[in-house]
């Protein structure tokens, strides 16, 4: 009889777990799946997303809703027609704040807005959202921004024509020929 050459097709999906473990440890512990990009980009997935989500909640529930922006945060608001004004939405309540290595800035119907410093205790007891999501499916017009703080580091922008879904694009690096 002859001797069996060769692994057997048990032996070498062991192998193959242990070597994507030892991968995946690897590529957690230096870092490089929460390196900045990657952190920029489910941020600006997550906002796109909430957007997304407000704009199929606006037109089922025919409400009105709004989003605030700061320079370090941004908060969802529903107008409330009985008080004449926007509240905050009881369920998300809290002020999503982005991390401080990120910077935000926002254009409506292409004009660059002044966000506002983050509300503290003197702040205006009614908030105005700076961008508008309403009942009929369209929202504000609107280019928004997301960067690192250091220069020449990843930007992505998520804009709409007040029309379509939010979209996220990585910015074009000025002086670059395509």
């Amino acid at each position: 009889m002859r001797a069996a050459r060769g692994f057997t097709l048990v032996e070498l999906l062991v192998v193959l777990v242990i070597l994507g473990a030892l991968t995946g440890m690897a590529v957690l512990g230096s870092g490089m799946a929460a390196s900045p990009a990657r952190q920029l980009h489910d941020e600006a997935e997550r906002l796109a997303g909430l957007l997304r989500v407000l704009l199929d909640e606006a037109v089922l529930d025919n409400r009105e809703y709004g989003v605030r922006f700061e320079r370090q945060s941004y908060q969802v608001l529903r107008y409330e027609p009985q008080r004449g004004q926007w509240q905050a939405l009881e369920d998300d309540a809290r002020v999503h704040g982005l991390p401080d290595w990120v910077e935000l800035s926002i254009e409506l119907d292409e004009q660059a807005l002044t966000l506002p410093s983050p509300t503290g205790k003197g702040a205006a007891k009614m908030p105005v959202p700076q961008l508008l999501i309403l009942s009929s499916g369209e929202l504000s017009p609107f280019r928004l921004r997301l960067s690192g703080r250091e220069r020449g580091g990843p930007a992505l922008l998520i804009s709409s024509d007040g029309f379509s879904e939010p979209l996220i694009e990585a910015e074009k690096s000025p002086g670059k020929a395509p």
